[in-house]
Formats: C-alpha cells, sequence, structure tokens
C-alpha cells in the first residue's frame, strides 16, 4: 500500500500547496483511491508534483460534507470522468459556522459519477466504508460551533453525514477518516463493533482545533483521548483540524504513535 498526503495545512514537500483542506491518495493492489479532495482544485497541482496521476483514480471517498474536503471534486472530474465518487447521502445537507456556508459545492450531488450511500457499505474485499457512528465519549468540543439547517431551521450537527474509509492489506486494516468530528474514541469503538480489534494505522484529523484558547475541561479532554490512543498498537497520522496546540499536547502522551500529516508526504 502506498498513501501520499495530497494537501493539508501545512507543507513538507518545497513547492507544495497548503491549504486548510485535506486529501490523500492511497494506492493498493486493485484500487487507487482518492480519499477527500481538500479545499479546492489545488490538490490536482500538488499530484502532479508528486507523481500521482489522478487520471488512473478508479474511487473517490467523501468523508463528510463539508467544503474543506470537497473542494476539490469538480476539479478531479475535469481529469476522471470515470472514477466513482461515494458519499453519505446526509452529506449534501445546509451545513454552517456561524453564519458561514461550509458544506459542498451544490454541484456536486448532480455529477453522474456520485454514488450516494446510506448507512455502512462494503466495496469489495479489499475497501469499505462505514457510518452510523452515535458514542459520545470525549466529543470534540469545537464540534460546538457547526450546524445544519434543516427546513430552514438551525441545529446542531450531529455529524451523520460523516463516513470511514477502511482498507485491507493482508492480516492489517488501515482506517481513513476525513475529520473524526464524531471523536476518534467514537469511531474506533464503532470500528470494533463491525472488525474487531484494531486497525494497524489510523489517518485522521481530530477535531481539535480552537481559534480561541483552550479550557482546563478541553485540555483535559484531548489528554484523555491521547492516554487512551496510547494504548494501543496502532498508528496515528494526524493533522488538518487537530491544530498544532493539541498535537503538542498529545504528542508527549503518544510519542511514536502520533505522526503529523503535511502536503507532500508519503505516510506509507
Amino acid at each position: 500500500m502506498r498513501i501520499i498526503t495530497l494537501m493539508e495545512n501545512t507543507q513538507e514537500e518545497e513547492g507544495c500547496a497548503f491549504e486548510h483542506g485535506l486529501s490523500l491518495y492511497i494506492e493498493t493492489e486493485k484500487h487507487k483511491i482518492l480519499a477527500d479532495t481538500g479545499a479546492t482544485g489545488a490538490f490536482a497541482e500538488n499530484a502532479e508534483k508528486l507523481g500521482v496521476d489522478l487520471s488512473s483514480v478508479d474511487m473517490v471517498v467523501l468523508s463528510h460534507g463539508h467544503y474543506d474536503h470537497s473542494g476539490g471534486i469538480l476539479t478531479f472530474t475535469e481529469k476522471n470522468r470515470h472514477a466513482r465518487i461515494y458519499m453519505q447521502q446526509k452529506a449534501t445537507g445546509d451545513f454552517y459556522h456561524g453564519e458561514r456556508y461550509i458544506g459542498i459545492d451544490r454541484r456536486i450531488p448532480d455529477l453522474p459519477q456520485v454514488e450516494m450511500i446510506r448507512g455502512d457499505r462494503v466495496l469489495d474485499g479489499e475497501v469499505s466504508l462505514f457510518s452510523n457512528i452515535t458514542g459520545r465519549r470525549c466529543f470534540p468540543q469545537s464540534n460546538l460551533v457547526l450546524t445544519r439547517k434543516i427546513n430552514g431551521k438551525e441545529q446542531q450537527d450531529t455529524f451523520d453525514h460523516e463516513q470511514c474509509l477502511v482498507i485491507k492489506e493482508g492480516k492489517e486494516q488501515v482506517l481513513v477518516s476525513g475529520c473524526a468530528h464524531n471523536g476518534i474514541l467514537n469511531i474506533l469503538d464503532r470500528y470494533r463493533e463491525i472488525y474487531g480489534g484494531m486497525p494497524a494505522r489510523v489517518i485522521s484529523g481530530f477535531h481539535m482545533m480552537k481559534k480561541t484558547p483552550y479550557t482546563e475541561e478541553e485540555k483535559s479532554l484531548i489528554l484523555e483521548t491521547a492516554k487512551e490512543l496510547a494504548e494501543y498498537e496502532t498508528v496515528f497520522y494526524t493533522g488538518h483540524c487537530t491544530g498544532d496546540e493539541a498535537f503538542a499536547l498529545m504528542k508527549p502522551v503518544m510519542g511514536e504513535k502520533l505522526v503529523r500529516l503535511r502536503s507532500g508526504v508519503q505516510v506509507m
């Protein structure tokens, strides 16, 4: 398996674009997968620089219905008209951060390549998707400012539009989640319900980033999360919405089990 970070908030490879967004290229024995597409078409420029041929991708997975993960989809479809694009049906909702619309481009659902999913889906023996994450242990507090509008009425976003990608290689599995809005511990709980055990690697933002200082309660939740993750043999690759301050809090607890993502980094 080969995994390359095509887009993240920070730069590793000189000349690679970076923005508030996430995109991963995943090459397996059977598939060439794009997990999210960043906030704009800039991920495609990075792909070219890094030697990734987007025209050969056969599968796109959208982790959830926010612009910073879906913004490059229209650019992608200009280069590739055959790859299936998998998203949860609820990812087409009206999502907001305050007054700002942060949902997907409203043209995306009408693309002929898009396949809407309700709940979990096994795509083949190598790739599967899961959702229905309902636990709320160590729920990211930065979620509380995110809402959705249903019939014109604003409600707290429940993130039922979030889905996770699982890739099997031999006896190991890799779990990919865009932002882990539902909380990485709750995602892992749901993973164990379906697959048993733990994945060998997890690639995910943790959605702990804040523009204002953390409260002591928020710091405690971050450290509690780090302590539980450190108990597993799993290696966690994180960035994007995790935030530098949260990463700095978690790193001393998790050591080599926590690795920073950046644009241009080859994870595997």
